[in-house]
């Protein structure tokens, strides 16, 4: 009888723990764990202790510090983390806003803070937008702890813009958030980088916000539309009624559609390279592939795919671990996930 492994939870493991790190390695986009770490522990701290982040300070020390911090800032430099910064804005004279970044010196990115219980609103820019004027700086955040906004001057010189071109919850982050915030970091901070993705940024946020909201109601306008291809009657209020519920419900269906075809077709892949690669030789015995540790390596193809073609990620399946691979190298190790048969999730050494 062939020896097996111990089944383990692969894919739970491997969803919750290492997915961003197998995407990063996979893609090249380099070592994000320390950025990476901190927003887990600050979201995991957001998650648990919200109810004690009622005040602004409360938000400040719990999340937004230990933020800075994670793009490498000396929080404990009053001249770089300037707290309480005052300038003369007009009309109102020693005004202070939360927090001033200073980067070779010059201010550029200010900080305003609320209470995690408060909706951000363009009320709540009216600081922000003043001293935005009157400094150097050319990024703004306004944020509850949760939820950060991001602000520059696409649509006015020197005039902060009322709609914030990157927001990201930080309970709720991923591998593409990880990308633009790293952009903020005090070692590679560039201005011009950053506002060269900002406008995209910006209105791809609106966008998808807008197809959003027609997701979950569909506006008139949209109904007429769409069933103007396959209706040709009367657009009665009942009919109308009819078609909201159906427009509705298809653009669900589509998502879920889209979804199946990629996790199907990673699958197929998968499937087809595992024939191809590692057959145990006569003389060796058997290696047993599990399906948990078939479906880990389809979920990292999966998250791959629009980055590098699927055929470049293979799994490499050994008696004592379960390795993928780009190319089918084993010295790529920065794409690589081991599993050993503990069930927990480890990283090769880098090259």
């Amino acid at each position: 009888m062939p020896p097996t492994r111990p089944r383990h939870r692969f894919t739970s493991r491997l969803t919750s723990v290492c997915v961003a790190q197998i995407f990063t390695r996979i893609t090249g986009g380099g070592d994000m764990s320390t950025i990476d770490e901190s927003l887990r522990s600050i979201a995991e701290r957001v998650r648990t202790h919200s109810s004690t982040m009622a005040t602004e300070e409360a938000v400040k020390t719990a999340v937004v510090l230990p933020f800075l911090r994670a793009l490498g800032y000396d929080v404990f430099d009053p001249t770089e983390v300037v707290p309480e910064f005052t300038a003369d804005a007009v009309g109102k004279k020693g005004e202070k806003v939360d927090y001033a970044i200073k980067i070779d010196n010059e201010i550029r990115i200010l900080i305003e803070c609320k209470p995690i219980s408060v909706a951000l609103d363009k009320k709540h820019l009216d600081q922000l937008y003043r001293y935005f004027s009157v400094t150097n700086a050319k990024f703004a955040i306004l944020t509850n702890g949760r939820t950060f906004n991001f602000y520059t001057d696409l649509e006015a010189t020197n005039k902060l813009d009322t709609r914030p071109f990157f927001v990201f919850d930080v309970t709720d982050f991923n591998p593409g958030i990880l990308s633009e915030l790293r952009k903020f970091e005090k070692a590679s901070f560039d201005v011009v980088a950053i506002l060269a993705t900002a406008e995209r940024l910006k209105y791809t946020s609106g966008v998808k916000q807008i197809i959003s909201r027609l997701m979950e109601e569909p506006s008139e306008d949209l109904v007429r539309i769409v069933s103007a291809g396959v209706y040709d009657g009367r657009m009665t209020s009942p009919v109308r009624e009819m078609f909201t519920g159906i427009v509705r419900a298809a653009f669900r269906e589509v998502i879920m559609d889209t979804v199946k075809s990629r996790l199907s077709n990673a699958l197929a892949d998968t499937e087809a390279v595992i024939e191809k690669i590692d057959l145990p030789a006569a003389d060796e015995p058997e290696v047993v592939t599990t399906e948990e540790e078939r479906e880990g390596y389809m979920i990292v193809k999966a998250i791959v795919r629009d980055t590098i073609s699927p055929k470049r990620v293979v799994m490499r399946d050994q008696r004592s671990y379960c390795g993928i691979l780009v190319d089918n190298n084993n010295r790529k190790t920065a794409g690589a996930a081991v599993v050993q048969s503990v069930g927990q999730v480890y990283r090769p050494v880098r090259r």
